[in-house]
């Protein structure tokens, strides 16, 4: 009589603990269910696609080495067309419909933004959100881990190479949203260090390609240089219908623009068109993640090494670093100390630094020249 009761004693612990692991959304005793709102169609698609490539490569490798914790991930995928209020919705749909247990790789500032009442609601963390927009990272937001550095940071990087070259005149390109606001407002921030202003600043609305009355004003001011911060095929608009008209000053754009989708867009007229990026360089082996990545990329049948996949790719390996560090109890809660806990974490030639204060994650810059064939040079 005392063994059956002390049988149904651990019964019942076992379903409470039970319960419990599965009143946690998206963690099953086998699987972390994670979610990722981003463009799959419109104008900026392919870096939804290509951050979504990335992920989907690290997590398969994950999961064919027995998961994290005995668990696989699961990678569910809403299309947001690059539009604040369908990412929003869908952000919501993660949370109520699919219940997944985090988010992981978002694209986009206006979206991301749209997107953090209901991730704030949830307390559910966003890790890798594919934008370096201030108002993402002030005030802090402890939801929000970011892997890549700020649009403040590229732009200083920018800046201080055409300084460095004796270029002074510059104008700003930047798409009238938060994001390109947010470019605008590094690049300033940049130019004032330096005693100087924008020679003209102009913009394009998001998801378009009507340039012209843009470019006019650029010829107006005949700048040096022209500073981009927009997606690849307004980008890619105006350097063409610049081309065209004679214009022979440099173009420099911030990573978001997404590298390989804006030399496809250019051609023959990318040459010379300069990028900076935040993640390491991704078509030479030269560092340990690098050759993880392309040889992961490799074995899932992916040889189109790019940018925006290798951003993915880090992003889906700071969750699982994370996940990792949180243990067998999988909780957000225990998530979020996991993640915090990474402190100067080297993942193979990239530092991934967060603490309770502050979750910025990297400072990396570099800058890239798209050359004959669209062919990438640092």
């Amino acid at each position: 009589m005392a063994n059956t009761k002390k049988w149904v004693a651990c019964a019942l612990l076992a379903t409470l603990f039970t319960t419990a692991a599965q009143a946690e959304p998206g963690i099953t005793d086998r699987e972390i269910l994670v979610g990722q709102f981003a463009a799959q169609t419109g104008p900026a698609a392919e870096l939804g696609k290509r951050m979504q490539l990335g992920m989907l490569t690290y997590f398969n490798t994950v999961n064919a080495a027995g998961g994290v914790n005995g668990r696989s991930i699961k990678l569910v995928s809403r299309d947001d067309g690059y539009e604040p209020e369908k990412a929003a919705a869908a952000v919501k749909a993660l949370i109520e419909e699919d219940k997944v247990f985090a988010l992981v790789g978002s694209v986009g500032t206006p979206t991301t933004l749209a997107a953090v009442p209901a991730i704030n609601a949830a307390g559910i963390p966003l890790i890798g959100p594919f934008t370096g927009a201030q108002a993402l990272r002030e005030p802090f937001n402890r939801n929000l881990f970011h892997v890549r550095s700020s649009y403040f940071d590229e732009t200083e990087r920018i800046v201080q190479h055409l300084s460095t070259l004796g270029i002074k005149k510059i104008a700003v390109f930047y798409q009238n949203d938060s994001y390109g606001k947010a470019g605008l407002e590094g690049v300033t921030r940049a130019l004032t260090k330096r005693n100087l202003k924008p020679a003209a600043a102009v913009t394009v609305e998001r998801n378009t390609v009507d340039v012209t009355a843009a470019l006019a004003e650029i010829l107006k001011a005949s700048p040096e240089a022209v500073v981009q911060i927009s997606a690849y095929k307004s980008c890619a608009a105006l350097i063409k219908q610049a081309r065209v008209k004679g214009y022979g000053g440099q173009f420099f754009n911030v990573s978001f623009v997404g590298s390989t989708a804006l030399a496809a867009e250019l051609g023959d007229t990318g040459a010379g068109v300069t990028i900076s990026q935040v993640v390491p360089f991704p078509y030479t082996p030269s560092s340990a993640v690098v050759r993880e990545y392309q040889q992961r990329m490799t074995e899932a049948g992916h040889k189109d090494f790019d940018f925006s996949s290798m951003e993915g790719f880090l992003a889906a390996k700071v969750f699982v670093e994370g996940a990792r560090r949180a243990g067998k109890t999988l909780t957000r809660e225990s998530l979020v100390t996991g993640l915090e806990s990474m402190r100067e974490v080297n993942l193979g030639g990239f530092i991934v630094n967060y603490s309770p204060q502050s979750h910025e994650g990297s400072r990396y810059t570099d800058l890239t020249i798209i050359g004959r064939g669209g062919r990438f040079v640092r």
